[in-house]
């Protein structure tokens, strides 16, 4: 028998396997497809504290995560690393007072240690000079950070496997029978459907949040959930520099601008209520004209339609609060613990890719009368698997790259920002580029994948091309059906 169920391979379901395996517990995630292959791979990749939550008075989610910003830019450092933003002032939205004073409880807020604060800058001159319409002449820079989402989630499995969980990945939580003392579940994969027992569930099941609580309490659940799709574009690099914008609009919505993959610009994102989450999710050709609108307004050279290379979009389950307008709804998470006629399930509704870390640990607080065996909390100061880089980011990848000058450099570095320090792993014993097996488009290397598919659960093509690296923007379609060969052999 486990200990706990948890139902969900996105970022809030492996946080709360990560953490109740460390602190001992016995684990069981399955994921009815591949981890983070619906919303946690599908945000504006931003560890951040949510600038404009404070126009909604949420101090207390926007101090949360002002704090695991940081805290998790020091414990994942290859794949989550600062990210200036710069808001221009648009005479006819909020007033510069009413902007500087947001940035200045934003950089207060939290207690902000590693990141620098707010300053002003002249948008007509370098390195902004040209790039935004001529309206614009003064803005605000302040600090983010960006975040590989979908690497997030796999590290967080990966780390959840390694401290005794285990990870199922293609397999479906098709039935829950409750008893006093235990959770009889079915689940089911390719290989067939086996009935597990554990003494507690978890139901981070994202968008199907619902389904799962109905599935388990027979309709008995009053909380009820908000999906609300965001929808992104991927255009060709739009202007030189490290730095993102952030865009305001005239219906209070704020859209960013973002350094995506070096060679490519990130629009994102929109706010559209969503009734089913079995629907396809794609970005929408309304979706596409506002979000290519909104850049056009700012931007000096038009974004269209028919600049984007690629579109993508997820489902984001709130917890509804009625409120009326689907981009206010409140970002925070709620968790439902129902404990009545036996063996508990704990469901979790909304949340930040930013506090996960952060949910785990409340989860598992909910948890702690059925459970009063299990550790302290511990993740606050644990690195994710090859976060442990011993010094900054550039003076790891220098080393690394000197290690082994073999590797041309480009490669050495996305390895690095990719895998940290179990880059190594990923080399094993190889001294030169012929001993990393078959070359394929955009530097990837056989040697890379049977590492993905051995440690990090990748099954097929989509889950090394699209979720743990974005190569496939970086390949032709025939380079991508080669990849899928590779796995076709397998």
């Amino acid at each position: 028998m486990y200990d706990l169920l948890v139902i969900g391979g996105g970022i809030n379901g492996v946080g709360v396997a990560r953490d109740a395996a460390g602190r001992g517990l016995r684990v069981l995630l399955c994921e009815r497809d591949d981890l983070a292959s619906h919303t946690s791979s599908a945000s504006t990749k931003l560890i951040h504290g949510g600038l404009r939550y404070l126009e909604h008075y949420e101090f207390k989610l926007v101090r949360e995560s002002l704090v695991e910003r940081e805290r998790l830019l020091g414990l994942a450092p290859h794949i989550i690393w600062p990210l200036r933003f710069v808001l221009p002032h648009h005479k006819g939205l909020r007033p510069a007072w009413f902007l500087r004073l947001g940035l200045f409880l934003y950089d207060h807020l939290g207690g902000r240690e590693a990141l620098p604060g707010t300053r002003s800058v002249d948008l007509t001159a370098p390195p902004h000079a040209g790039i935004l319409g001529r309206a614009y002449e003064k803005g605000f820079e302040y600090s983010d950070c960006w975040v590989e989402d979908a690497r997030l989630v796999v590290l967080s499995a990966v780390d959840a496997q390694e401290r005794g969980a285990e990870v199922l990945t293609g397999t479906a939580c098709t039935g829950l029978t409750r008893h006093e003392d235990r959770w009889d579940a079915a689940l089911t994969s390719a290989e067939g459907s086996r009935v597990v027992e554990a003494k507690a569930v978890v139901n981070a099941a994202g968008p199907w949040v619902g389904e799962v609580a109905g599935l388990a309490l027979r309709g008995r659940s009053k909380s009820s959930v908000r999906l609300v799709k965001g929808s992104h574009v991927v255009v060709p690099k739009l202007y030189e520099g490290g730095h993102a914008y952030i865009f305001q609009n005239t219906d209070d919505r704020i859209v960013f601008a973002i350094p995506y993959e070096d060679d490519f610009t990130l629009i994102g994102t929109t706010d559209v209520p969503l009734n089913d989450p079995n629907e396809a999710v794609a970005a929408t050709d309304e979706e596409v004209a506002y979000l290519c609108k909104l850049a056009s307004d700012y931007f000096a050279t038009p974004v269209t339609p028919a600049d984007i290379v690629w579109t993508y979009a997820g489902v984001r389950p709130l917890f509804d609060d009625a409120e009326e307008d689907a981009s206010k709804v409140t970002r925070d998470y709620e968790l439902v613990l129902d404990h009545d006629g036996g063996a508990p399930i704990l469901s979790v509704y909304g949340g930040k890719i930013t506090t996960f870390r952060h949910l785990a640990e409340d989860a598992l607080r909910e948890l702690a009368d059925v459970f009063p065996q299990m550790g302290e909390a511990w993740t606050q100061d644990a690195p994710l698997p090859g976060g442990d880089l011993g010094s900054g980011f550039d003076a790891f990848a220098a080393r690394f790259a000197a290690a082994h000058a073999w590797l041309p450099a480009a490669l050495a570095r996305r390895l690095c920002r990719a895998y940290g320090t179990r880059a190594e792993h990923v080399l094993g014993e190889a001294t030169s580029l012929a001993d990393l097996g078959e070359a394929f488009a955009a530097r990837l290397t056989e040697a890379e994948l049977r590492y993905l598919v051995e440690a990090e659960f990748a099954r097929g093509p989509d889950d090394v091309l699209w979720r743990r690296s974005k190569l496939g923007l970086h390949m032709t379609e025939a380079e991508r059906a080669s990849v899928a060969a590779w796995f076709d052999r397998r």
